[in-house]
């Protein structure tokens, strides 16, 4: 499978690594002002930044390139994307997070928020801890789970902040630390006690090993699917 990084930041760098060690071939390798011709690859992983995630995700659909993207911040072109892709009949893939390991801790957490979404005893909170070249905030991990908490309980929204005077809203506290690749903790607190769950990556490879088996399951397909589609998580 001949491969387009659009990004070759430090998880692009990785995303090759893995790409290579699985058997396939990297055929560009963009940064943000690079001109590509993204004919030559037989998909395209996106991990650029903001201003460059839709642009790239364009060039892609446009060409009958199934692209993965798992850059965040430029979400308020999604559905744009979206209709694109149905337009062109094309592939599309955008998850918050790739890692397999955090795909079943989204699961988790949205079960837990059914648990806990009629014990009014209990205030639910959220932190988020990346490393200081994240340019979003809170990541869009965080706004995941923020959303599976929304979904199943009476909450109805978040704020960036360590708290909130709105009852319904959920408190996320975004910290940055050098060469922390991601933590994500989900609290519900009361007076008698504390219920964590918690997500902690060692590393970048299990984000970098999702994109590309990402990548190999949508080769071929048409329409626009999620991580849940790849894990076939029901």
């Amino acid at each position: 499978m001949k491969i387009a990084l659009l990004g070759y930041g430090r998880m692009g760098k990785e995303i090759e690594k893995i790409a290579i060690s699985r058997g396939h071939e990297i055929v560009i390798r963009k940064d943000a002002n690079d001109v590509i011709d993204i004919t030559l690859a037989d998909v395209a992983i996106d991990f650029s930044i903001p201003n460059s995630a839709f642009s790239n995700i364009t060039n892609c659909l446009n060409n009958n390139v199934p692209v993965i993207s798992g850059t965040t911040g430029w979400l308020e072109n999604y559905d744009k994307a979206v209709a694109l892709c149905k337009e062109k009949n094309g592939g599309f893939i955008y998850a918050s997070n790739f890692s397999v390991g955090v795909n079943i801790f989204f699961e988790l957490n949205k079960q837990l928020a059914k648990m806990m979404s009629t014990l009014k005893e209990y205030n639910v909170s959220m932190e988020e801890i990346h490393h200081t070249k994240k340019l979003d905030a809170p990541s869009g991990t965080a706004i995941t789970l923020a959303e599976g908490v929304i979904e199943n309980t009476s909450k109805k929204d978040w704020v960036l902040g360590d708290e909130t005077s709105e009852e319904n809203s959920i408190p996320i506290v975004a910290k940055r630390i050098p060469d922390v690749p991601g933590t994500h903790s989900v609290w519900y607190n009361s007076e008698v006690d504390t219920i964590e769950i918690k997500h902690t990556a060692h590393n970048r490879k299990g984000f970098a090993l999702g994109a590309v088996i990402a990548a190999e399951w949508i080769l071929d397909k048409t329409g626009v699917f999620s991580m849940k589609d790849v894990l076939n998580i029901s």
